[in-house]
């Protein structure tokens, strides 16, 4: 049976620690700035229960806290058992031997990137390249040049132009492979210069805008100052070319910022047009 979430104050008032594994990958996960949120719901998702997860949560929040700390690998040792009852137990007595299935196998992940999967990177965005535990080869701020390379150390220079952020990390891992095994890398893409969105017609301000990830018709606006006293805003229109097509997109202003007809306020993507007619 789970203990109350409650009644765990610390490790020392429990006869017996939650799965090894599963502390092993909360404590691993927490290190990585992951919120106990997600950690939680990525273990429920693969079978663990909720009330395994919060137990082995507090086990390992309290581990951590306690003196002398004891790590996983210690507590699980053998010859590093603690003699007495109110310390804690080997985490190895806590998975049952006659457990009818094994226990689930806890999932990787997957890193926030700051953009889509499919988001193609371009010459002036800027990337944050980490590589876990190796904060020599990590590289805070990276801008792409014009010739679509950015300079990671041990291994120079990189083309990730036109490569999605999961393909420039591979890249990347397969630049480090001879200085470091099994490199594990994430590319964020902190800032777009290379994508924009054009605003043209009765606006304050008209030309290109970077575009900004979620950006929508209403905030596109924003960013331009406004439409004038002369625009048409019930008339207002997004041009979207897709698979070599160009679609019309209305736009009715008034009704937007009223908060009717709320599914006109679509997010644009790169290289869409706000036309805002006089």
């Amino acid at each position: 049976m789970a203990l109350d979430l409650a009644m765990i104050s610390s490790p020392a008032q429990t006869n017996t620690a939650p799965p090894p594994e599963l502390v092993k990958y909360i404590r691993d996960t927490r290190q990585r700035g992951v919120t106990d949120a997600k950690i939680k719901s990525q273990a429920i998702a693969v079978g663990w229960s909720a009330a395994a997860v919060d137990e082995a949560m507090a086990y390992e929040q309290n581990a951590k806290a306690a003196q002398p700390t004891v790590s996983v690998a210690e507590a699980a040792a053998p010859s590093k058992v603690p003699s007495t009852p109110t310390q804690l137990q080997p985490l190895a007595q806590a998975v049952a031997p006659s457990s009818p299935k094994p226990a689930p196998a806890l999932p990787a992940l997957p890193p926030d990137r700051g953009m889509p999967d499919d988001y193609v990177i371009g010459s002036g965005d800027t990337l944050q390249i980490s590589v876990w535990k190796e904060p020599e080869a990590s590289v805070p701020v990276a801008v792409v040049r014009p010739d679509g390379k950015v300079t990671v150390p041990l291994i120079k220079e990189v083309e990730v132009a036109g490569l999605t952020p999961k393909q420039a990390e591979q890249r990347i891992t397969e630049g480090l492979a001879k200085f470091i095994t099994d490199a594990n890398v994430t590319v964020v893409v902190a800032t777009i210069v290379s994508k924009k969105i054009y605003v043209i017609g009765a606006a304050r301000k008209e030309g290109p805008l970077p575009y900004t990830y979620g950006m929508s018709v209403i905030q596109a606006l924003s960013e331009a100052g406004g439409v004038t006293e002369y625009a048409k805003r019930k008339k207002i229109y997004v041009l979207r070319t897709e698979n070599g097509r160009e679609y019309r997109l209305d736009f009715n202003y008034d009704d937007v910022v009223k908060g009717e007809r709320t599914e006109q306020n679509i997010l644009l993507l790169p290289g869409d047009t706000v036309v805002i007619p006089h």
